[in-house]
C-alpha cells in the first residue's frame, strides 16, 4: 500500500518524464518551455544561425496566387552597363525570379536606349520599368565649392585612392539620399539591390522579401568589410556631432556595437557591402534617417571627400534600426568582386550552389562578420 507521499513522487516522476520527451521530440515545444524562454532571457545567438522559417515554400513555377511582399528590385545603371546588368538579372530570374514576377525598377541619369529596354524585358515576365533621375537628385549641389572638391579629388588620384571621379561621387551620394526617393519606388515598401556583373550562386527556395516582412527586419546583406579610411576621414566627426544633436534619433536597441569599438568614441570603418541590400524602404523614409542624411550632405563629405553610401547606409541602419531588424542571408551566395559569400555545409547543398565552398568572406582578417556575430 503506497503512501500520499509516494504517490506525489511518482506523479512528479511521471510529469518531469512527461516533459523530457516532449523536449526532445517536438522542438516548439522544448523552444516554449526553455529556462530562457520562462525568465525572459533572449536569445544569444543571431537569427541567421537558426533554420530560416521559410515564410512560405517556393512554388514550382509562377502562380499569381503565391503570397508575395510589396517589393521590387532596384538597378542603378548607365546604358553602357547593358551586358553585365543582363548577366546579374538573368542569374536572378533563374535562380528565384521567374517563380515570383516581382518587378524591376531600373534607374538612370540618361534616357534608356530602346536597345537597353528591349534586351532587359525579353529577360523576365515580371513588370519592368526605366526612370530618369532628376538633375537635382544626381549632379553635385550647388552648395559644394568646386575648387576645393577638385583639389580632393586631385590628391585622391596622386594617392591611388580608387573611385576618384565625380560621377562615382554622385552615385555615392545618390544611393545615400536620394534612391528611396524616385516616384516609381513609392508604391514599394521592401526592396533588393542587384548591380552589374555580380554573381547568384545559389537557388532560392524561399522568399527573402517575405522574411523581411514577417520577422520585420529592416536591413539585409550577405558581405560586410572595411572602409578604406582615407575616403571619410571625417565622415564619423559629423556622425558624432548629428548624434550630439539628436540624441533621441538613435534607437536604444542599436546596433552601434557594430561600427564602433567604444561606444560611439571612433568609428571602427565596418560596413555592410551595399551593392547587395535587401531592405525596407521606411527605413530610409523615416524622418530620423532623411534628417541624417541632409545634416551629412551639408558637410560636403560625399565631394571633398568620398563618402560611400555603404558606410552611411550601414551607420544610419546601425543607428536608427534596432539590432536585430538587421539580417545576415547566410543562404544566398553572392560574389562582387573581388569579394563572396559562399554558403556552408548543408545550406551549399540545400541551395545547388556552385560556389567554391573554400572561397568564402565570411571571417577573412577584412571581413567585419565577427562583429555583427557579437551583437547577440
Amino acid at each position: 500500500m503506497m503512501t500520499p507521499m509516494r504517490y506525489v513522487v511518482l506523479v512528479l516522476g511521471i510529469i518531469i518524464s512527461l516533459h523530457f520527451i516532449l523536449s526532445i521530440s517536438h522542438e516548439s515545444y522544448g523552444r516554449a518551455t526553455s529556462l530562457s524562454r520562462l525568465t525572459g532571457k533572449v536569445s544569444s545567438r543571431p537569427s541567421y544561425q537558426d533554420p530560416v522559417p521559410a515564410p512560405a515554400p517556393a512554388p514550382a513555377e509562377y502562380d499569381e496566387a503565391t503570397p508575395r511582399a510589396n517589393a521590387t528590385f532596384v538597378l542603378l545603371a548607365r546604358n553602357s552597363d547593358l551586358q553585365g546588368i543582363v548577366t546579374s538579372m538573368k542569374q536572378m530570374e533563374d535562380r528565384f525570379n521567374k517563380k515570383y514576377r516581382y518587378p524591376y525598377v531600373f534607374l538612370n541619369d540618361v534616357d534608356f536606349t530602346d536597345e537597353f529596354k528591349s534586351r532587359i524585358t525579353e529577360l523576365t515576365d515580371a513588370t519592368v520599368e526605366f526612370g530618369l533621375i532628376p538633375e537635382d537628385d544626381w549632379y553635385q549641389p550647388d552648395f559644394i565649392d568646386e575648387d576645393k572638391a577638385s583639389a580632393a579629388r586631385a590628391e585622391m588620384v596622386k594617392n591611388q585612392v580608387i573611385y576618384g571621379g565625380v560621377r562615382y561621387r554622385n552615385m555615392c551620394r545618390f544611393n545615400s539620399g536620394f534612391f528611396f526617393r524616385q516616384p516609381l519606388l513609392d508604391k514599394y515598401k521592401y526592396y533588393w539591390r542587384i548591380e552589374p556583373d555580380v554573381t547568384f550562386f545559389c537557388d532560392l527556395d524561399y522568399d527573402p522579401f517575405l522574411l523581411m516582412q514577417d520577422q520585420k527586419k529592416v536591413y539585409g546583406f550577405t558581405l560586410s568589410l572595411y572602409e578604406y579610411p582615407a575616403t571619410i576621414p571625417t565622415l564619423w566627426n559629423a556622425v558624432k556631432e548629428f548624434i550630439e544633436q539628436n540624441p533621441d534619433s538613435v534607437s536604444p536597441e542599436n546596433a552601434m556595437a557594430f561600427i564602433s569599438d567604444d561606444n560611439g568614441a571612433t568609428y571602427n570603418n565596418c560596413h555592410f557591402w551595399s551593392n547587395f541590400e535587401i531592405g525596407d524602404l521606411d527605413l530610409w523614409r523615416s524622418e530620423e534617417y532623411k534628417k541624417f542624411f541632409d545634416f551629412l550632405d551639408k558637410k560636403g563629405g560625399f565631394y571633398y571627400e568620398r563618402w560611400g553610401d555603404a558606410p552611411v547606409h550601414s551607420i544610419g541602419a546601425a543607428l536608427f534600426a534596432k539590432k536585430d531588424q538587421i539580417h545576415f542571408f547566410n543562404d544566398i551566395g553572392y560574389r562582387h568582386n573581388p569579394f563572396q559569400h559562399c554558403p556552408q555545409g548543408g545550406l551549399h547543398s540545400k541551395g545547388k550552389c556552385w560556389c567554391d565552398p573554400k572561397d568564402n568572406f565570411d571571417y577573412e582578417w577584412y571581413s567585419c562578420l565577427r562583429r555583427y556575430d557579437n551583437l547577440f
